[in-house]
């Protein structure tokens, strides 16, 4: 059956937008989804740096979009799910070099379960997932992935990138860079509805820039809140990102440490099963067409699951669909794949030219959440939008979204061992269990009138 998109798409799946516009989405998708690709690599350290983290990302979106045919517009993205295994890969291992070998085992142990998972999906069908699956969960759990994230989004919006900032003068930064976005998505031309979030983020980073430069001529620090420390650490135009394949030593791999490495990532491997399901529902509304069907959950499953294998390789972070790209493809009306391998192609430049990585790192935070208030509240509208038909006058509806929403808004994690379930996995877990519990109903009881 077919599906009408949730907004007016400007450009469909297999349209080919002008270069020009290629060119500006490309950009657009690729600072969108900057912040937490860049992020994963800061927070695990050990001599993971952002500029490996982007061509993994951009590696991995190509093996992703090969894979599915270029049927799905979706960039994919350095994935915080495996923030607490690669931790673990570096802590089990004999040293640093051991680590980076582990980060790519263990990104095979997940592509292969993705793997197993698409062979399933395969030879029998997406039909029970669906079953398992309903709108009363999957709206509720979108909902909760854009909601959860709105704490992120704020602390960016009140943090200075650079010590002495007034948090005032960073809210303003960021409040300014939402306007201007959300004007040109509402009252922008065709082109311009295109690219908000890119004019958005130069106006912010203009105010900063003005208002760095004030500060200093005046002495009044706290109007400082940008930094250009990146751009002094650029020793020259080109360079070669630190891949991890280059790191790694394989002598010291040891089986105690390769069942370490399966222990932390393979539950992850579920965990993020159930984040790429909600995802591709989303995307489907979006662009009206069911992703799960065509090209096919296998293909989306083998795309993820190999594009992280490859995605590690590169730049040592698994990969994952970002919702902030889907929320870019909503707002802009842009699904075509032809700006997603922009998007891809230019991660990888950018991660090789030292000034555009400089400039990447030095966007202030406060203008990144800007940009972010924009795309989680889209990602959460959206998964409003999913279930709006759903009955919650029916109590097995009703408790089952209660039971989302309050898990997933309240950010509530599971820890067992090294292995941690996160927020959007405990939601849609507790989410299936609850509708399960709640669906068998009497076959003597009357429908009531």
């Amino acid at each position: 059956m077919k599906m009408k998109p949730a907004v007016d798409l400007v450009y469909n799946i297999k349209d080919k937008p002008p270069v020009g516009v290629v060119i500006l989405s490309a950009i657009q998708q690729l600072l969108a989804i900057m912040v937490a690709t860049i992020a994963v690599p800061a927070a695990v350290g050990n001599g993971m740096t952002a500029s490996a983290a982007l061509f993994g990302a951009g590696v991995g979106t190509i093996v992703y979009l090969l894979f599915t045919k270029n049927a799905s517009p979706v960039f994919l993205g350095s994935s915080f799910a495996f923030i607490g295994p690669m931790l673990t890969a570096f802590a089990g291992a004999a040293s640093m070099a051991v680590g980076y070998a582990g980060l790519i085992i263990g990104a095979v142990i997940a592509g292969l379960i993705y793997v197993i998972i698409a062979l399933v999906v395969r030879f029998c069908g997406v039909g029970w997932i669906s079953k398992l699956m309903p709108p009363v969960i999957i709206g509720p759990v979108v909902a909760c992935i854009g909601l959860s994230l709105s704490g992120y989004a704020v602390s960016l919006l009140t943090s200075p990138s650079i010590e002495g900032g007034s948090t005032n003068i960073c809210l303003l930064c960021g409040l300014i860079t939402l306007a201007v976005a959300m004007v040109c998505a509402t009252y922008g031309s065709k082109n311009v509805k295109l690219i908000p979030f890119m004019i958005g983020i130069v106006a912010g980073y203009a105010v900063a820039s003005v208002l760095y430069l004030i500060g200093r001529k005046t002495g009044t620090d706290n109007l400082c809140v940008i930094s250009y420390a990146p751009f002094a650490e650029a020793k020259s135009l080109i360079a070669f990102p630190e891949f991890s394949f280059l790191k790694a030593d394989w002598s010291g791999v040891t089986g105690g440490y390769l069942l370490t490495l399966f222990v932390a990532y393979a539950p992850v491997a579920f965990v993020v099963f159930a984040e790429h399901l909600a995802d591709h529902k989303n995307l489907s509304v979006i662009i009206g067409k069911d992703l799960l069907e065509e090209p096919g959950l296998y293909r989306t499953l083998l795309g993820d699951g190999i594009g992280s294998v490859f995605g590690t390789v590169f730049g040592g972070c698994p990969n994952t669909t970002y919702g902030e790209s889907i929320a870019c493809v909503a707002i802009t009306g842009n699904a075509s794949t032809v700006s997603i391998w922009g998007a891809a192609i230019a991660a990888i430049l950018f991660s090789m030219i030292t000034p555009l990585v400089a400039f990447l790192e030095s966007i202030p935070s406060c203008v990144m959440g800007g940009v972010c208030i924009g795309l989680y509240g889209f990602i959460a509208s959206s998964g409003f939008k999913m279930f709006q038909k759903v009955d919650l006058n029916d109590n097995c509806n009703l408790f089952t979204a209660c039971v989302i929403f309050i898990i997933g808004v309240g950010n509530m994690t599971v820890h067992f061992g090294s292995v941690e379930i996160r927020t959007t996995a405990c939601a849609l877990i507790l989410g299936i269990l609850t509708n399960v519990m709640l669906s068998r109903k009497k076959p003597e009881q009357p429908a009531e009138e």
